[in-house]
Formats: structure tokens, C-alpha cells, sequence
């Protein structure tokens, strides 16, 4: 799949007895969309359903503010402390564990900062920045930037401070800060899943993996009725509940690229 280069996807399956009133609007990040995975499940979803999911898919503060907006009906992101809060203040209905992957730093072949091989990730960080290399951040209030920010944190170096210097902030999504970090020599964090699928990757390679604190879980949300009466309840939650199935989790599971699964389900028992 080719790397996403604007700042909204919209992806839709067209179902030939589809209803309009069945439709519902997914507000989602975008690793879910530049991976492929849409366009594995929704077919299989509105061949058991009969539901049109069209998919809005940005970085996961926007896909979030855009819900607040009651512009969709089903929330799917990966920002946990944000979702919460979403449902907290009343806007999801629910919120559930959907599927994890991971983050990875990917940098090129030569290394500058000498990283290749970590699992931790904060000192991986640390080196990085003392040696002043190139780092591509999505500076974007997405799920991943969210993260990033939250690693960087628990270092003792302040990426804001080298703001247009070594740290550069494209505020853009992954696919494009992937190609923005490879034409600069950066060193770039990402989803896994969107690595996997991307396809620019030139002499690029996964440098520091396995540290837990990558670790990177998706939730999905209907939206509230109470606050946004427009929305379509029953097919949000039909949607949610099919991913939450055993079907669903299975077809998350099957959804592989160059042999490589790439989201894993984790739905509660």
C-alpha cells in the first residue's frame, strides 16, 4: 500500500444493497489505514452485516476532536490516557482493548548515533540526541507523537529545545514522515504495522525494538447517543461488537503483509 501523504484518508467499501441509513463513519488513525487492515476487514464486516463503514483516518488527536464534533460514529485510535478521558467526559459509550502492536525506531544503514541493536529505548533516545542526529518526529498530536513525547519525557533531554535543529517535527502522518525522515537521513519512530507495509524504505532499517515500553494498544469506541444524538448506535455498536467477536478477533489475526501479521488481537474474554 502506498504511503499515505495526506493529512485525511477516507476509504469506503461499497456494498451493491448497502443502505445509506446503515452507514456509519469510523474516525480512526491512520497506521490502521496506511497497513491495509480496512481494507482486509471491512469487506468481510459488510458481507456479514449488510453496514457501509466509511473510514476518516488521521492522527489520533484529530481523529478524537473530531468525535467531540459528533463527526462519526464509531472511535477507533491508540492514545489510552485520551480515549479515557473521551469516555469519561461522555462522548465513547464504552471503551475496549481492540489490538496491539508495537513501535520501532528505523534509521539508516550507517547509524550515526550508534543505536542498531537496542531494546531500551530512553537511552536509544539519549544517544540519538547527544550525537545530534537527524530525528523526524510527526509533531502531530497523533498516537504516535503522543508516544514519542512520552519516551522522550523519561530521558533527560528536551527534543523542543532542538526544535528545527536535529529534532525535526513534520506535522504530518506516518507515511509522509517516513519519506520526509528517509530524504533527510532521520531517524524516525513508527508503528510497526506501517512499517511493514511501506514501501520507501531504501537503505532503511529497524535500528532499537523490543523495549516495552513501545508497546502500542488500539481501542475502539462507539460514540454516545446522549451526547451526539445523530449518531448511528446500532451500527456503531454492531461494528464494535463484530471486532470484539471471535470472528473479528480472527480476522484482525489473518491480516498479514510479506508474511508478517501485523496487529494482534487482544479483545477481553
Amino acid at each position: 500500500m502506498k504511503p499515505l501523504h495526506l493529512a485525511a484518508l477516507l476509504c469506503a467499501v461499497s456494498l451493491p444493497s448497502a443502505a445509506l441509513a446503515d452507514d456509519i463513519l469510523v474516525q480512526s488513525t491512520t497506521s490502521t489505514a496506511n497497513s491495509g487492515l480496512y481494507d482486509h476487514l471491512l469487506p468481510i464486516f459488510a458481507e456479514a452485516t449488510g453496514i457501509q463503514v466509511n473510514v476518516v483516518a488521521v492522527g489520533t488527536g484529530q481523529a478524537i476532536r473530531n468525535a467531540r464534533n459528533c463527526d462519526g460514529d464509531v472511535l477507533l485510535v491508540h492514545a489510552k490516557p485520551a480515549e479515557e478521558k473521551f469516555v469519561a467526559d461522555g462522548f465513547g459509550a464504552s471503551r475496549t482493548d481492540l489490538m496491539y502492536n508495537d513501535f520501532v525506531i528505523v534509521g539508516p544503514a550507517e547509524d550515526p548515533a550508534a543505536v542498531a541493536g537496542m531494546d531500551d529505548v530512553q537511552p536509544a533516545l539519549e544517544k540519538i540526541a547527544a550525537a545530534q542526529a537527524l530525528f523526524a518526529s510527526r509533531g502531530d498530536d497523533s498516537g504516535t507523537h503522543k508516544k514519542e513525547v512520552s519516551l522522550w519525557g523519561a530521558t533527560s533531554v528536551d527534543p523542543a529545545n532542538a526544535s528545527g535543529d536535529w529534532y525535526r517535527e513534520t506535522g504530518s502522518g506516518m507515511g509522509a514522515t517516513l519519506n520526509a525522515g528517509i530524504g533527510m537521513g532521520a531517524y524516525v519512530m513508527t508503528d510497526r504495522a506501517t512499517w511493514i507495509s511501506f514501501k520507501n524504505k531504501q537503505d532503511y532499517k529497524i535500528l532499537v525494538e523490543g523495549d516495552a515500553d513501545l508497546f502500542n494498544q488500539y481501542g475502539v469506541i462507539p460514540v454516545s447517543a446522549e451526547k451526539c444524538p445523530s449518531v448511528n448506535i446500532e451500527g456503531a455498536q454492531a461494528f464494535a461488537d463484530w471486532l470484539l467477536s471471535d470472528d473479528g478477533q480472527a480476522a484482525i489475526a489473518d491480516y498479514e503483509v510479506d508474511g508478517q501479521q501485523l496487529f494482534f488481537p487482544n479483545a477481553p474474554d
